[in-house]
């Protein structure tokens, strides 16, 4: 129950990076300028964080590539795939692409162990993603092939972000984890933008939020501390308790919660649909999740008979074999 409050929190903070997004590009933001400032601002906080669990920095060499990996994929690969989606497609297709995430985990863990889902797991991922489509809505929209292309990235990278999330690298604790892979998005997404292949456009008036007008740096604070520093500090830790394919059913609801936000901070109000699919979505994160709780109760089962329960994607693995041992000569652990 705490990991799957701590990824609400995750889901509701990264929520509300749309609204705060909104203000500053009504502004006249280019979306480049809002990535940019959003990643390496919220490499700057987090880079102290670096000193704060002793020996982590004298571990992360050993663990450069998960690391980096996290940050490339995860972070700036996800975000940067996203808005460049958004050039030519709308924000439902895009979206609606991008949280195809927990399927591409889903059908990964199948691949990767061998083992079936759980019924209730496939279950809940057909009502889950019913709900999603209905959320989005999006009819009508007009499709793009490169904008496609480049929402697809963002579904796989959001997919590498909950499994890299959910891998315990070296013994690093998920603060330094998340500062070290959010400072490697910084580097890459500050060169990108400063080699001009990524267009920053900034301005430095009132913008719009909630209904009034505000100083700019207020939503541009709010996207760092808010929207990346909090969401992916809490996404890492909440991944690493839930694996990453509950994990990331869980974190659809945000959009739902985006929903509520454009609601409060951008005046947007939801339709029925919207509200029903909301619900239907939420029906299917609690059937994913009872059917992965169920997993693990199987587990235990499984252990006894020679498998391991891997909590890094929330399936159980066959033992690997070790020559001219027995169960008795491993050992159980």
């Amino acid at each position: 129950m705490v990991g799957t409050l701590i990824a609400l929190a995750s889901a509701m903070s990264f929520a509300v990076s749309g609204s705060f997004a909104k203000g500053l590009l009504d502004a006249g933001w280019s979306p480049g300028a809002a990535v940019t400032v959003r990643i390496v601002g919220a490499a700057l906080v987090l880079a102290p964080a670096l000193l704060l669990v002793p020996g982590d920095l004298r571990r992360l060499p050993r663990a450069a590539w998960p690391v980096i990996g996290y940050g490339a994929l995860g972070v700036a690969g996800a975000q940067l795939c996203y808005f460049m989606a958004l050039d030519t497609l709308p924000v439902s297709v895009a979206l609606l692409i991008e949280y195809s995430a927990p399927v591409l985990i889903v059908g990964w863990t199948w691949a990767r162990s061998g083992r079936r889902p759980n019924g209730w797991v496939l279950i809940g991922t057909v009502v889950a993603v019913t709900g999603l489509v209905a959320v989005i809505d999006p009819a009508g929209a007009t499709l793009d092939p490169v904008g496609l292309a480049w929402a697809s990235g963002a579904g796989l990278c959001n997919a590498g972000y909950f499994l890299l999330s959910a891998r315990a690298v070296d013994g690093i604790a998920p603060l330094t984890m998340t500062a070290a892979g959010v400072g490697v998005a910084g580097l890459g997404i500050g060169a990108t933008a400063a080699l001009g292949l990524l267009p920053v456009t900034m301005t430095f008036g009132s913008v719009t939020l909630a209904g009034a007008a505000v100083p700019w740096w207020l939503p541009a604070v709010g996207l760092v501390l808010v929207s990346t520093v909090l969401a992916y500090g809490t996404g890492l830790l909440a991944a690493r308790r839930l694996g990453a394919q509950l994990a990331s059913f869980v974190a659809l609801t945000e959009v739902v919660f985006a929903v509520l936000a454009a609601w409060v901070l951008a005046g947007e109000v939801p339709g029925l649909p919207q509200l029903v699919g909301g619900v239907v979505m939420l029906a299917g994160v609690a059937t994913v999740r009872a059917g992965s709780v169920t997993d693990q109760a199987a587990s235990t089962t499984s252990t006894a008979n020679g498998g391991r329960y891997s909590s890094t994607v929330g399936t159980v693995e066959p033992e690997p074999a070790v020559a001219g041992a027995t169960r008795e000569g491993v050992g159980l652990r």
